[in-house]
């Protein structure tokens, strides 16, 4: 069918290397950094799918990390958040070096399995930038009229350490903040208590995080009634590059 060759001949395309152009750079603090880029030929993502970002020496080595999608498929610009990882010699010079202008080797959009046709019921759960896919998520439910299929919990420290917090207070997301809750009153911790009360058997659940976080949540999830087969599960951590 001539739909299914314009698939793959789009999935193909998609793992290609391309120079994006870097068009700005909005800084989190010291805690991370947001990318938005101008990707030729770039192909439409679905809200939960990633790119990765090759950096090259001039001795030749590459390093490559992955990063979720943040923004939504209709908008022109490609918005990534990453994380600075304390001595990651990708996400330190990602934060702390590039500018506008620069050029950035990508490859994406890539992922089948974490991602939401913006047609059913989903909760996301997100675990620091773990909310990163989430809030792409969220911007297409917006887009499409659709805001009440989609439900979010979200965690950090504290409000300064939560990516787009204003944006995911303003959908009405549950945030735990662990640390220190600086914001109007609310749980201290995504526990099984607060996770057992939004569970959804006839929801996808889209979970995001670290690794130590997410078998947390499925865990909590799994004891609330969760189906296991309803659970998509995107990690980072342990077994994972870091930054």
């Amino acid at each position: 069918m001539v739909t299914d060759d314009l698939t793959r001949a789009a999935a193909a395309r998609a793992t290609r290397w391309r120079d994006a152009r870097v068009v700005d750079v909005t800084h989190h603090g010291d805690r991370g950094v947001v990318l938005r880029l101008d990707v030729p030929d770039r192909i439409p993502h679905r809200p939960g799918q990633h790119y990765v970002l090759r950096l090259r020496a001039e001795d030749g080595y590459t390093a490559s990390r992955s990063y979720s999608v943040v923004s939504a498929p209709s908008e022109d610009l490609v918005e990534l958040y990453v994380e600075r990882i304390p001595d990651g010699e990708v996400s330190t010079f990602l934060a702390d070096v590039v500018e506008p202008g620069d050029l950035l080797e990508t490859r994406g959009p890539i992922g089948r399995w974490f991602v939401w046709d913006g047609r059913s019921r989903a909760l996301g759960i997100g675990g620091g930038s773990g909310v990163a896919p989430l809030v792409s998520m969220l911007r297409h439910a917006h887009e499409i009229g659709r805001p009440e299929l989609l439900s979010l919990a979200v965690t950090a420290r504290s409000a300064a350490e939560l990516p787009y917090v204003d944006e995911l207070r303003a959908a009405k997301a549950l945030v735990a903040l662990t640390r220190v809750n600086d914001l109007p009153p609310g749980p201290t911790r995504l526990d099984a208590a607060v996770l057992g009360a939004l569970v959804d058997p006839g929801a996808t659940i889209y979970l995001c995080g670290s690794t130590r976080f997410t078998l947390a949540m499925e865990t909590h999830l799994a004891v609330g009634g969760q189906p296991a087969s309803t659970i998509r599960v995107e990690r980072f951590g342990a077994g994972v590059a870091p930054g």
